[in-house]
């Protein structure tokens, strides 16, 4: 009699199991295709506004960006809204400026306040690859880019970016004519 309850028992939580795990699924699915949508949109908008963004960034332009209630990046988009799209966008944007890429589209120069508004983000939100995203900033901060072709490619690689990898770091001379290509 006992193994026959033990059987009954082990059948009914294997199968409360199992229907968990279909009900669990197939809201996921749900979310997961929603959730798709709703970054494919973000993403197109962010790879968009990165090639409208070109030329230098100014004092004047970020405290006009500040008086209009925008970011350092010239976006509405506030740090609590920020999400791992954002943060893809922004750190492989700015890193343009000092790598060598078959391809590079786009940029937004690297500007010490957009890297302090990224990094006190990273206290505020919580996204995945945020050690990614804090040690890539606070090599930054400190003025550290030796490794910035890395740093392009692990963004790079997150992004599932298939053509235009780094392939080393721009002397001080060939930046300074990508940026004056910018304006």
């Amino acid at each position: 009699m006992k193994k026959i309850i033990w059987g009954l028992v082990s059948i009914l939580i294997i199968a409360i199991g199992i229907f968990s795990y279909i009900i669990i699924y197939n809201v996921q699915d749900k979310n997961d295709e929603n959730n798709s949508a709703d970054a494919s949109s973000v993403v197109n908008t962010l790879a968009e506004d990165r090639t409208e963004v070109q030329g230098t960034i100014t004092q004047e332009n970020l405290e006009q960006y500040k008086k209009e209630g925008l970011n350092p990046f010239g976006k509405t988009t506030s740090i609590e809204e920020s999400t791992i799209y954002h943060y893809n966008e922004y750190i492989h944007g700015m890193s343009h400026q000092k790598v060598k890429a078959e391809e590079k589209w786009g940029y937004y120069e690297i500007h010490p306040e957009r890297i302090q508004w990224l990094l006190e983000g990273l206290d505020v939100v919580e996204i995945n690859n945020e050690t990614v995203y804090r040690k890539i900033l606070e090599r930054w901060a400190e003025g550290d880019f030796s490794k910035v072709d890395d740093d392009h490619n692990a963004i790079w690689t997150l992004q599932g970016g298939t053509i235009g990898e780094a392939t080393g770091i721009l002397s001080p001379e060939e930046e300074q004519a990508y940026i004056e290509s910018k304006q």
